[in-house]
């Protein structure tokens, strides 16, 4: 039996979980509630937060998967990218337990592991094949990846400024929506007419993205809108979430439509945080039918942080022997 112990610290939630054999027995997050008081992720009480988090969540889930620390074969961790503060935490606890077990260490990038959380539990008839295409969207990045194999992966496309989820997350701040926004404004969405308003489908050269453009546009839509009507947004709310998610929305999919078109590939995976979005997964099932792509999409459970995605990367990387030393330190930058 292999089984990976997976820390994931790059942000907020602290994670860790266990899989065997490609298998998730267990994948606990601890959630830090004290950003909301600040509208956002402040960096210095993440990390503080992680390291009151990591040893109870990593016993949890240990407990759960019913795996003694004798018996792990690895432990992964998330070396980047992500906050400094809170990868020290990780990268710290995963040198000192592996140190301690004398078992390997496998550094593991997280966007490649938002990837690879398709895999998890892999005997799914619900798994791409390679080659195939994965939209990674998140707070952070915004990404169309070509995946040639597990661990090659080439970026053939990305945002130029902002990502899909800090757009989402803005935008909900200047609504007046407590943090995490994003998953705010999909909830009002649903009930909302995607028409009634109109923003900009910003367009910049070959696969790129850009959302800079469109934050602006919506903060000064908002702002002329007050001017007539203080009552706009509680008016309106609805009608403006499901409005704006369609601009991000139609916006992704124009470049991923035209990468599948260049790339003469029809297998389209997505993932990060934002692929949780409901309006985001409606319309790339739509895909199967004008496209005539294959669509996959994650777990709710593996959409966002998560060490289950971090596990699976590093029960890959234990097959190729591909370890670590105790000389690896985190990186707030890491490319794919």
């Amino acid at each position: 039996m292999i089984n990976i112990l997976g820390i994931e610290s790059s942000c907020d939630e602290t994670s860790a979980a266990v899989i065997q054999n490609g298998k998730c027995l267990s994948n606990i997050i601890a959630e830090q509630k004290i950003h909301e008081l600040y509208g956002g992720v402040v960096p210095e009480l993440a990390s503080r937060a992680h390291q009151q988090n990591i040893v109870p969540v990593v016993d949890a889930a240990l407990k759960k998967a019913n795996i003694d620390k004798t018996e792990l074969s690895a432990i992964a961790f998330t070396k980047g990218p992500g906050l400094m503060g809170s990868l020290l935490v990780g990268t710290s606890f995963a040198k000192g337990f592996s140190l301690g077990l004398n078992i390997p260490l496998i550094e593991v990038n997280h966007m490649q592991a938002h990837i690879l959380a398709h895999f998890i539990d892999k005997h799914n008839d619900s798994v791409p094949t390679f080659p195939f295409l994965c939209l990674t969207v998140s707070g952070g990045h915004t990404q169309i990846v070509l995946i040639k194999d597990y661990f090659k992966m080439e970026v053939i496309g990305e945002t130029t400024d902002d990502a899909a989820g800090e757009a989402f997350d803005k935008a909900a701040k200047i609504l007046g929506l407590p943090y995490p926004g994003g998953p705010l404004i999909d909830k009002y969405a649903k009930e909302g007419n995607a028409a009634a308003f109109s923003f900009p489908k910003i367009s910049v050269p070959e696969l790129n993205y850009s959302f800079s453009g469109l934050k602006t546009a919506f903060l000064y839509f908002i702002k002329d809108a007050i001017k007539k009507d203080a009552n706009f947004i509680e008016k309106n709310l609805a009608d403006i979430c499901a409005s704006y998610q369609k601009a991000i929305v139609t916006t992704l999919l124009i470049k991923l439509e035209k990468a599948m078109e260049q790339r003469g590939i029809n297998q389209i995976a997505v993932a990060g945080g934002v692929s949780a979005n409901s309006g985001l997964r409606n319309a790339l099932l739509q895909l199967e039918n004008t496209k005539k792509a294959k669509v996959f999409l994650p777990p709710f459970e593996y959409c966002t942080d998560n060490a289950a995605m971090i596990a699976i990367t590093g029960y890959y990387k234990f097959l190729q022997n591909d370890f670590t030393t105790q000389r690896v330190t985190a990186t707030a930058r890491w490319n794919l």
